[in-house]
């Protein structure tokens, strides 16, 4: 069976995923797209040392920073990880939030063509002199339908579809899947859900930590070590908002609350995706332990077999 957990940020999905993994004897892959990178570890919440040896992870800190990923590379790599870990294992967990990758465990996308390395340089070019709204408004005439689902202003997903518009001539929605979105009999949703004054509260708190448990020191060390300040990779919360202090443009208490804000609209924007799913089994952290939630999860998967 697989076993998918998602939820906004912040909202508790790394503990729960590692107890149950622990009680099903299974192992975790990421959906999330910026923990697949390597050397940003503390501003994605990539599962520690520690967590990583209770538990066998993949999709962590495997690309360097230069590499280029999206939903549909993730879905491939996937594919070939959960054949492996089903050949050991009855179940296999999948904890995220981030929406592409999610989608493309439940409703896979069709082939599309490779990234053509001029278009992506001459819409890059045309970032540089008119900014990223110029691209955006023109892929909401292009492409409205992905437009409504992508979560924010993404450079990288505008880029990419623009590119395969580009190529093809299809609008990049066109290549997803048209049916209904709605998980196989083999898949199993699950969705952690807080209060959102709560939510917020945590990530407030989370990203203090982060700054405790040295994000500055992380950036620092990743512009020293002479990886750009402008790879797609470093165009993330908590990463641009940093790099912004090291420039000088930012306090960094201004940098502290810039990341905070849109840590908190990047959840709004992740919860108004997750309200679509009407097969996700929702659970309430609120008001169950961690111990409920996974005993709650453990008998649903009981009850499908």
């Amino acid at each position: 069976m697989r076993i998918i957990l998602l939820g906004p940020t912040a909202a508790g999905k790394t503990e729960l995923s590692l107890q149950l993994a622990e009680e099903l004897n299974t192992s975790i892959i990421s959906a999330d797209s910026r923990q697949c990178y390597k050397h940003i570890n503390i501003g994605t919440a990539t599962p520690s040392k520690e967590e990583q040896e209770r538990v066998k992870h993949y999709n962590i800190s495997l690309l360097d920073l230069e590499e280029e990923d999206s939903a549909m590379d993730f879905q491939k790599r996937a594919a070939e990880w959960e054949k492996g870990i089903l050949k050991k294992s009855d179940h296999v967990i999948y904890a995220g939030g981030s929406t592409l990758h999610l989608q493309s465990l439940i409703q896979p996308f069709n082939e599309m063509p490779e990234s053509d390395e001029e278009n992506i340089k001459q819409l890059e070019s045309r970032i540089d002199k008119e900014g990223i709204e110029s691209l955006y408004g023109m892929l909401s005439e292009i492409d409205p339908d992905y437009v409504e689902k992508m979560d924010g202003m993404n450079t990288q997903r505008i880029i990419r579809a623009l590119d395969v518009w580009m190529q093809t001539g299809k609008p990049f929605s066109s290549f997803h899947n048209q049916q209904e979105i709605k998980p196989d009999e083999n898949t199993i949703v699950f969705g952690l859900k807080w209060p959102r004054e709560k939510l917020y509260d945590r990530i407030n708190q989370r990203v203090d930590h982060m700054i405790e448990a040295g994000l500055v020191e992380e950036v620092r060390s990743i512009l020293e070590a002479g990886h750009s300040k402008d790879l797609k990779s470093l165009n993330t919360v908590g990463y641009k908002e940093i790099i912004n202090y090291l420039d000088g443009e930012w306090s960094l208490e201004k940098a502290v609350e810039k990341i905070k804000i849109s840590t908190r609209r990047y959840a709004k924007r992740q919860i108004t995706w997750f309200k679509r799913w009407e097969f996700i089994n929702w659970l309430e952290p609120d008001e169950l332990s961690v111990e409920e939630m996974k005993s709650a999860i453990v008998n649903t998967l009981s009850s499908r077999t």
